[in-house]
């Protein structure tokens, strides 16, 4: 698992479309908002801990349809599920590597785009510490939708369509947390939450995975 989630590294980096991709967009979406709803402090403030979650959550869309499609179009993938290690162990491998290219940066970039946004003082810990449980939830969830459009063509906005609604509990809990925490309530329910999707998703969906590779390789 270890040279696995090794290689998958190297191959985001060389490739160029992992972390680089995903800030970029993010950063544009950071941008782009002050244009459209106005330079008013006050709204931007009131807007920055939803805004930033839905930037950081369609940040980690882009580069799901690689963590199994290029393994599955040169006979990789047909290797890994005949080798020793566990197809679950695969899948686990590969959303590591993906939150490791995208879900962290992303988390380290937060903070710098929500001077942007004139996110409150009291709500950066919060952003960070959400976006550090909820990022994995993402990207285990994003291979759960990739193993189940592995092979399709141009699966890419199917496989947007599939984990988007799957993916709403989280950013409700995440950008709940920090709306709390910049307004100096008490954020532990929606962070317990936010705690307890992302355990379920790890505990849970590479076996559902797994299952749907096994599915598509037959």
């Amino acid at each position: 698992m270890i040279r696995l989630l090794q290689r998958d590294l190297r191959l985001a980096i060389r490739a160029g479309g992992g972390f680089g991709l995903g800030l970029a967009f993010f950063l544009i979406i950071a941008v782009l908002v002050p244009f459209g709803v106005g330079p008013d402090s006050a709204t931007l403030r009131l807007i920055a801990p939803g805004i930033l979650w839905v930037g950081a959550l369609l940040a980690c869309l882009l580069s799901l349809d690689r963590i199994f499609q290029l393994d599955f179009e040169d006979g990789s993938l047909d290797l890994l599920a005949t080798a020793p290690i566990p197809l679950e162990g695969v899948v686990v491998a590969k959303a590591a590597a993906h939150w490791i290219t995208t879900g962290l940066p992303l988390t380290l970039a937060a903070p710098v785009l929500g001077v942007m946004l004139n996110l409150s003082p009291a709500g950066y810990v919060w952003l960070v510490s959400s976006l550090a449980l909820g990022t994995p939830a993402l990207s285990m969830i994003g291979a759960f939708g990739a193993a189940l459009t592995v092979g399709l063509k141009r699966g890419g906005l199917l496989l947007s369509l599939l984990v988007l609604p799957l993916y709403v509990p989280t950013l409700i809990f995440g950008a709940e947390c920090v709306r709390r925490g910049a307004g100096g309530l008490a954020t532990a329910t929606p962070l317990l939450l936010l705690s307890g999707i992302t355990l379920a998703t790890l505990a849970l969906l590479p076996f559902a995975a797994a299952a749907a590779l096994r599915i598509n390789l037959r």
